[in-house]
């Protein structure tokens, strides 16, 4: 379909592609075999201004949205979402800083996110604080002209190896989430260490760590906005960003769904070409009807969140939970139409489906945001 980009939009997509086909795909399954992070990726992506779509101009970036980044996000992700992974944590990470951050922090960070420089992580969830975000326990106490953290961070994205941190942690713990703050730490910081790098079942190449604070003190000025507003810092970051993971859900479906048909045409059974039989053709046709919507709804919430809207919530929980069900669904059906290849690592869709169980879990997972769709349509209704 024409989805009716500008210039620039497809020129963003192209080059997006372009790296996927030149740089990612050639390495994906050594990446993957190895749980190599991807620098010299991460490092073409710089060089080519990728990292940069979201930021203002003022800043260092080139002043695109949510539609932009999207775009970016799908086509890596069509070709390995370790990769995608590592590129759009990115933004998550900086998101706190470009939605609530003052003049002198985005001055002092954003410039290095744009240009690729630094690498960010967004830290939020805790061995007891998952979908259930309000239960963290990470403290951060002011002492003097400094704040003073303590607690752990678990499953972080790009931990380790990113050098700036959005941390949530409890200022005031009597007042439960309204107790929360945000605040950014820089890797190096005394008192601030990493756990172990997670084995996990996909998105191998991307670094998951544990982030460990013991008595790490930060300068006051370090805190994003002021007390007590962390806990709607990390939800409108997830409000903002979550229409990514859903467009990692659209590139993985969009890799595989190639891979299949590629497939079903070479693949001779009973003297036919197996794309031939009915069964398999309507697998295909669910597979790119599937894909279609979901991109088409991805697009649409970005516009929706390009176009200034206050309250994107609901919207971008839809875009999360449909886009990414569909690459889930649509790498196992990749898998299904391919048989015994397609469960082999000869080819990609056995990483591709290991990898997209992951959408339906990171960034709240897919019945939370049900959840969340549920109550603002009963919100709606009063």
């Amino acid at each position: 379909m024409d989805y009716f980009l500008t210039e620039e939009q497809a020129m963003i997509r192209d080059l997006a592609r372009q790296i996927a086909e030149e740089k990612i795909v050639p390495v994906r399954r050594e990446l993957d075999d190895k749980e190599e992070f991807p620098w010299e990726i991460m490092k073409v992506i710089a060089q080519s201004d990728l990292f940069g779509l979201f930021i203002p101009e003022e800043y260092g970036g080139l002043g695109k949205g949510s539609l932009e980044l999207c775009i970016a996000v799908e086509e890596l992700s069509r070709a390995c979402l370790g990769v995608s992974t590592t590129y759009a944590a990115n933004a998550l990470g900086a998101y706190p800083i470009l939605l609530f951050g003052s003049d002198e922090q985005k001055k002092k960070y954003l410039p290095d996110i744009a240009s690729g420089k630094r690498l960010v992580a967004f830290g939020l969830t805790e061995a007891n604080a998952g979908s259930d975000a309000a239960g963290i326990q990470t403290t951060a106490k002011l002492t003097g002209n400094e704040y003073v953290l303590n607690g752990t961070k678990q499953w972080i994205t790009n931990g380790g190896e990113a050098e700036i941190y959005t941390i949530i942690a409890l200022t005031d713990k009597t007042k439960g989430p309204r107790g929360a703050s945000a605040f950014i730490v820089e890797k190096g910081t005394p008192g601030f260490t990493f756990g172990k790098k997670e084995e996990k079942m996909g998105i191998r190449s991307s670094s998951t760590r544990e982030l460990v604070f013991e008595n790490c003190r930060i300068p006051k000025e370090n805190i994003i906005s002021k007390e007590g507003v962390g806990f709607i810092v990390a939800m409108k970051t997830l409000d903002n960003s979550r229409v990514g993971v859903g467009s990692q859900g659209v590139g993985v479906a969009q890799g595989a769904f190639e891979e299949a048909v590629k497939f079903a045409k070479q693949r001779i059974q009973f003297g036919h070409p197996i794309i031939s039989f009915q069964a398999v053709q309507h697998m295909l046709a669910d597979m790119a009807t599937d894909i279609e919507a979901a991109r088409a709804l991805i697009y649409s919430v970005a516009r929706f969140m390009d176009s200034g809207a206050k309250d994107i919530t609901k919207e971008s929980a839809m875009a999360k939970v449909f886009a990414t069900d569909v690459g889930m669904r649509v790498t196992t059906n990749a898998v299904q139409v391919m048989g015994g290849s397609g469960y082999m690592k000869e080819y990609p869709v056995e990483k591709m489906m290991r990898d997209a169980k992951i959408l339906q879990i990171y960034e709240g997972t897919n019945q939370i945001q049900r959840n969340v769709i549920g109550q603002a349509l009963m919100k709606k209704q009063k």
